[in-house]
């Protein structure tokens, strides 16, 4: 029996921190594929509207996107045609 519960010991400490590190990968890649997705309607914005989007809030209240946070809840912030996420 206290073989049975090293083993369980053994294979949680090996799982746990590559849980952890899975999804901190998971939210880097959430993030990065949220400010590909904000800089292409940035682009749509100005070809529609002949002009750059004077901030991120203005494609959020012309329908452009539905937030400027990235999944892990990082604002991002819009400087001249780059998004950039605030650290």
């Amino acid at each position: 029996m206290m073989i049975v519960l090293v083993i369980i010991s053994i294979l949680l400490l090996i799982v746990v921190p590559n849980l952890t590190k899975n999804q901190e990968l998971a939210s880097n890649k959430g993030c990065e594929a949220t400010i590909e997705l904000i800089k292409t309607q940035v682009i749509a914005y100005q070809v529609e509207q002949n002009e750059l989007p004077s901030s991120l809030s203005k494609l959020v209240s012309d329908g452009y996107v539905q937030s400027t946070k990235c999944p892990d809840g990082s604002e991002l912030i819009l400087e001249g045609d780059k998004v950039k996420k605030v650290d």
